[in-house]
């Protein structure tokens, strides 16, 4: 089977799809060796007469019907996170009815984005005002079944003067809570308007910052999850936390070597790209849960090509990628986003991204995604 693509140096060319099966997409319990979060994305109504850019309508069963999908593989879900677009076009209202349907239904184990977008971000925020954001929508998590993920707040990086700052508002949200929370360092890559969270001038300070707020609050904290695209830096902080909290990798980058670990530790995991390559990480996980260390690298490899070119710089336009592949292997009917994301990347880039699935053997259905495929390149006036 072979499609006519775009291809670097801006020709085309015709590509043969590789000659092997598709990963099965396996069912089982929970993985047993790490704590594994797949961040997952929203499904929107692509008929509904809303405006897409700003009030788009969700369709609740195919976001849903996706969750159940990670969730049958043994994935807990990570909900209302920046892969489904939160401060990206999923608001807090949308967020929180997406919150409340996911935990009614919950088939594994779930855990909820909170940050502190109910508030207007034309008004100057104070450390009080992010406080009171921060514990409302705890409280609307907690209540509806949901771990809290205590997600970087873009307000308080306005507002928050001094690593103290931060301290005084996460020593006031933790103890609160009824079990303890993940904590989320996105970084500026992923959000440009988080650069210097924790308050520190460089990452190292910020780093330090970060780990006194976790060793002061250990005992409401399961672990902390980072999105610094550094694999250095990960494990230079993996290994300074406390014992009783968990490392949960977000490095799309480089997430095979971080999971599986060293001599001295490893990270569990909460990532965007488990998403999209959820067959090969749950059968990579088993693996792992069976000390088939071969196995496990054949299963991971194969992905990191597709996960660096879907997060690759602008990073936050990742989430096209994600929905993208999706819909190529029918997970939902259409490829259409909140605030019309889905012209964020060019149809080079999904070109490429067709390829590096195909050879990761996570093209489910070829025939089914080359025919999608053509279809939105005859959108872009590629092919006849």
């Amino acid at each position: 089977m072979d499609i006519l693509l775009p291809r670097p140096g801006n020709r085309l060319e015709t590509y043969q799809l590789a000659q092997h099966d598709p990963l099965p997409d396996p069912t089982g319990a929970p993985f047993q060796k790490r704590a594994a979060y797949a961040a997952a994305h929203v499904v929107i109504d692509p008929v509904a007469s809303a405006d897409p850019f700003e009030c788009a309508v969700i369709d609740y069963d195919s976001t849903l019907a996706y969750r159940h999908y990670l969730w049958s593989m043994g994935f807990a879900v990570a909900e209302a996170m920046d892969t489904a677009q939160r401060g990206m076009g999923l608001d807090w209202p949308r967020a929180s009815e997406l919150i409340r349907r996911a935990c009614a239904e919950k088939a594994g184990e779930i855990a909820c984005g909170v940050n502190t977008d109910q508030l207007d971000p034309r008004d100057t925020p104070t450390l009080d005002s992010v406080i009171a954001a921060y514990e409302e929508q705890c409280a609307f998590v907690e209540a509806a079944g949901g771990r809290v993920i205590l997600m970087a707040s873009r307000l308080l990086a306005r507002c928050a003067k001094s690593p103290d700052d931060y301290r005084r508002v996460y020593g006031r949200i933790l103890p609160q809570l009824k079990q303890p929370a993940i904590l989320h360092w996105l970084g500026e890559a992923f959000d440009p308007a988080l650069a210097g969270y924790w308050g520190g001038a460089d990452v190292a300070e910020c780093m330090t910052s970060c780990l006194e707020i976790i060793g002061e609050n250990r005992q409401h904290v399961d672990g902390v999850k980072i999105s610094l695209l550094d694999a250095r830096l990960e494990i230079g902080m993996r290994r300074r936390l406390p014992e009783s909290v968990r490392m949960y990798t977000g490095d799309d980058f480089n997430y095979p070597e971080l999971i599986r670990g060293d001599e001295a530790g490893y990270s569990h995991a909460l990532l965007g790209i488990f998403d999209c390559i959820a067959p090969a990480a749950a059968l990579a996980l088993r693996a792992l849960d069976a000390a088939d260390f071969t196995r496990y690298n054949q299963l991971l490899e194969p992905t990191l090509p597709l996960s660096r070119h879907i997060f690759q710089r602008p990073t936050y336009y990742y989430k096209t990628g994600v929905v993208f592949l999706a819909y190529l292997n029918g997970h939902q009917r259409h490829f259409r986003m909140l605030g019309g994301q889905e012209s964020a990347r060019s149809v080079a880039h999904l070109g490429e991204l067709f390829v590096l699935a195909d050879r990761a053997r996570l093209l489910r259905h070829p025939e089914l995604a080359v025919a999608r495929m053509r279809g939105i390149l005859k959108l872009a006036g590629v092919g006849s």
